[in-house]
């Protein structure tokens, strides 16, 4: 069995958004069963529009009010109002009635992003992994809340796999982050290791510092999954947590750099489509 194919001409507005920026998660959806994948489609390219408020926009009053506008369209989305025409708060206002679906971690996913546009940088590790839960996993639970899969083990399994798939992706995308203003690398982690975030931000810091913060962030990544698999999800939300065969591939990548989040071979896209099916048919994430 290969996995799933969607014909690029048959991509509603939001799954051609996600295949664009998010393919990971693009990928992982069409493991969705058929009637439930535009429902996943919607949830990640909400997330994709967000975190691109910080891209653009010059100002950060400017990205708040974007974000506001974001905030204010779900709730009268969720109210039965109209989110205007856009291609993806309306239908996503219709969902939110559709399957009941919980506004706080929509909440918490924009609030997250509120805090990247005030420059706000996580001051240690705890803090890392809450950004993560806010952020990744309020995601995950909201995909898994969509496929049905709302019993207390798929939550908690989706709240790791979450919170692994946000610390492994502040690693990966550690160079674009840099880029826009964003730093994800705990604070408390980088003085230890004898630099900080002034100096990762200048291009001061040395790369033995960046691997040793690295190292510590995928350890606890990979606790987060041996969490995440002690749980005993049903079938239904597997979709929503396949992000965790993912994670394993890119910690492997990791560590083989010898933890050096900007080596060029952790930043290289990999679908282990293989991963993916074996995942599939098993069951087993």
């Amino acid at each position: 069995m290969s996995a799933p194919t969607v014909p690029s001409t048959a991509l509603s507005h939001a799954a051609a958004l996600v295949s664009r920026f998010d393919r990971d998660r693009f990928v992982t959806a069409l493991f969705a069963p058929p009637e439930k994948r535009e429902a996943l489609m919607l949830l990640y390219a909400f997330n994709v529009e967000i975190a691109k408020v910080q891209e653009s926009v010059r100002e950060p009053m400017a990205g708040q009010i974007r974000l506001q506008w974001w905030r204010d369209a779900l709730i009268a989305g969720a109210g039965g109002g109209v989110c205007d025409n856009h291609p993806v708060a309306r239908p996503l206002g219709e969902l939110i009635r559709d399957r009941a679906l919980p506004l706080e971690p929509f909440d918490d996913l924009i609030s997250a992003r509120q805090d990247d546009l005030d420059g706000v940088s996580p001051a240690d590790l705890a803090e890392a992994e809450r950004y993560a839960e806010r952020s990744s996993a309020a995601l995950t639970h909201l995909a898994l809340a969509a496929l049905g899969a709302e019993d207390g083990e798929s939550r908690r399994a989706g709240r790791h796999v979450g919170t692994a798939w946000g610390l492994v992706g502040s690693l990966r995308a550690l160079g674009h982050h840099l880029s826009i203003g964003k730093l994800t690398l705990p604070e408390a982690l980088l003085r230890a290791a004898g630099t900080s975030g002034d100096a990762v931000r200048a291009g001061r810091a040395s790369t033995d510092a960046l691997t040793q913060v690295a190292r510590i962030m995928a350890e606890q990544a990979r606790h987060h999954l041996a969490e995440a698999r002690r749980a005993r999800p049903g079938r239904g939300g597997l979709a929503a947590l396949l992000p965790a065969v993912l994670a394993d591939g890119d910690l492997q990548v990791l560590e083989k750099s010898g933890w050096n989040p900007l080596d060029s071979r952790v930043l290289r896209p990999r679908s282990r489509p293989v991963r993916l099916v074996i995942a599939h048919l098993t069951g087993r994430f």
